[in-house]
C-alpha cells in the first residue's frame, strides 16, 4: 500500500558525500534524511586521500580531530623514475595537511554524528517527479511503494546518478585508464616513514602513502586492458595482473604487492567523469533538486580531489540553505531552497569546473606524474 511522508530534506545516496550532506545540515540545525539502497552502509575503495581543502571541510564537520588520530600527516613527496632510479621531490598538499584515511573510518565517523534514523537503509528510489515551474513539491517513488514529498532533493548518488538524469546532467564518460588499488600491513615499521612516493615505468606508474606506521594504502594505473573487466571481479587475479604490471620495479615495491591483502584489492576498469564543459553549460539544479558529489562532478583519481570536493559540497550546501531557509512569508518553502540551490550553484560552479578540467587534462594526457611535477597538482581552495 502507498503511503505518503512529507520531508523537509532527501538526500539520495549513503556514501561520503551523503552522510556529509547531512552531518553539515545537522550542524546548521537542519534536519534530513538519507536514503541508501543498500542494506548497510559500505565504504566502496580500501582509502581516501584528503587533501587541504578536505581537512578544513571536516574540521567545519566537527570530525577532523578525530580523524587525524586515525592517520599520519604526509610531510613528503618523491617521484622516481624507475628506469634511471631518478629521484625529484615533490610538495605535496601544497603544503597543507594531507593524509591517507580508510574510507572505513571515515563513513564510520560521519554516520555516529548524525542524529539516530537519520539513514534509512535499504531505500530503493525507482522515479523522482520535478515540477520545476510551480510551488509544488517534488515526489520520490521508493521501490515498496512509500511516496515522499520533500522540498529539497539532493543527489549524492555517485558516478551514476538517477538524480543527476533528473536535472539534466549528460552521461558521465571514462577514460582508457585502468587503476588499482590496496593496503599492505608491514607486522614491523613499514619503511615509508611519512611520505608519499611515486614511481613511473613505460606508463605504469604507483603511488603510495602511509596510513599509519603500520599499514601502506597503495594505487597503481596502467593503460586499460581487454581482460580488466574479467580480473576486476577477482581479486587473487587482480594482484596477479598487478604484480605483473611492475615488472622491473624496485623488489621493496614487488614485496609490497605480493604482501597486499587480497579483500583489499579493487580494479576500476573505467574511470569514470563528468565532462567539465557539461558542468558550465547545465544547471547544477532542477526546481528544488541538486547534487553533490560524484554525482555532480565524478572525478578520475588523478588529483586526488573528488573526496575533498564532495565534502566541500556538503559545507557550501548545508551553509546556502541554512542561510536562506528563514524568508518569511514562505510557508511552503520552496522560494526558499530554490533561493539556496542557486545561491549554491553560482558558488560551487566555476570551482568544480577548473578541478574537473584539470583532471580532464591529466587523465587525457596520462601524463600523471609530469603534471604533479610542473603544477603540484594538490592544491587547496577555501570552503
Amino acid at each position: 500500500m502507498e503511503k505518503s511522508e512529507e520531508e523537509k530534506i532527501v538526500i539520495v545516496g549513503g556514501g561520503i558525500c551523503g552522510l556529509a550532506t547531512a552531518l553539515a545540515l545537522h550542524r546548521k540545525g537542519l534536519e534530513s534524511i538519507v536514503l541508501e539502497k543498500s542494506e548497510k552502509l559500505r565504504a566502496t575503495g580500501a582509502c581516501i586521500i584528503m587533501q587541504p581543502n578536505g581537512w578544513r571541510a571536516l574540521h567545519q564537520l566537527g570530525i577532523a580531530s578525530k580523524l587525524r588520530q586515525t592517520a599520519l600527516p604526509i610531510q613528503s613527496g618523491h617521484y622516481i623514475t624507475v628506469k634511471d632510479g631518478k629521484h625529484t621531490d615533490l610538495l605535496v598538499g601544497n603544503g597543507g595537511e594531507c593524509r591517507c584515511l580508510r574510507r572505513s573510518d571515515l563513513m564510520k565517523t560521519l554516520a555516529e554524528e548524525l542524529p539516530p534514523n537519520t539513514v534509512r537503509l535499504g531505500c530503493k528510489v525507482v522515479s523522482i517527479k520535478v515540477d520545476a515551474n510551480t510551488s509544488a513539491y517534488s515526489i520520490l517513488h521508493l521501490h515498496d511503494g512509500t511516496m515522499l514529498m520533500p522540498r529539497v532533493i539532493i543527489g549524492c548518488d555517485g558516478v551514476n546518478s538517477v538524480v543527476a538524469s533528473i536535472v539534466g546532467l549528460n552521461s558521465s564518460r571514462h577514460f582508457s585508464t585502468c587503476a588499482i588499488r590496496g593496503v599492505t600491513h608491514y607486522q614491523t615499521l613499514h619503511p615509508f616513514g611519512t611520505a608519499f612516493y611515486l614511481f613511473d615505468k613505460d606508463g605504469v606508474r604507483l603511488g603510495l602513502l602511509p596510513i599509519n606506521h603500520n599499514d601502506v594504502y597503495w594505487f597503481l594505473t596502467r593503460k586499460l586492458t581487454s581482460t580488466d573487466s574479467m580480473v576486476s571481479k577477482d581479486q587473487k587475479l587482480i594482484k596477479e595482473s598487478t604484480v605483473e604490471a611492475i615488472k622491473g620495479f624496485p623488489n621493496h615495491i614487488t614485496e609490497m604487492i605480493n604482501n597486499s591483502d587480497v579483500d583489499s584489492l579493487h580494479l576500476t576498469d573505467q574511470m569514470r567523469y563528468r565532462a567539465p564543459w557539461d558542468l558550465l553549460r547545465t544547471k547544477f539544479c532542477k526546481g528544488t533538486v541538486t547534487l553533490a558529489g560524484d554525482a555532480l562532478h565524478a572525478m578520475a583519481p588523478f588529483l586526488a580531489q573528488g573526496g575533498s570536493a564532495s565534502l566541500e559540497d556538503a559545507v557550501v550546501l548545508a551553509r546556502c540553505l541554512s542561510q536562506n531557509m528563514g524568508i518569511a512569508l514562505d510557508p511552503t518553502g520552496m522560494k526558499a531552497a530554490r533561493a539556496a540551490l542557486d545561491q549554491y550553484a553560482k558558488e560551487r560552479k566555476m570551482r568544480v569546473f577548473w578541478l574537473s578540467l584539470e583532471t580532464f587534462v591529466v587523465g587525457t594526457m596520462h601524463d600523471t606524474s609530469a603534471l604533479l611535477l610542473e603544477n603540484h597538482t594538490w592544491y587547496p581552495q577555501h570552503v
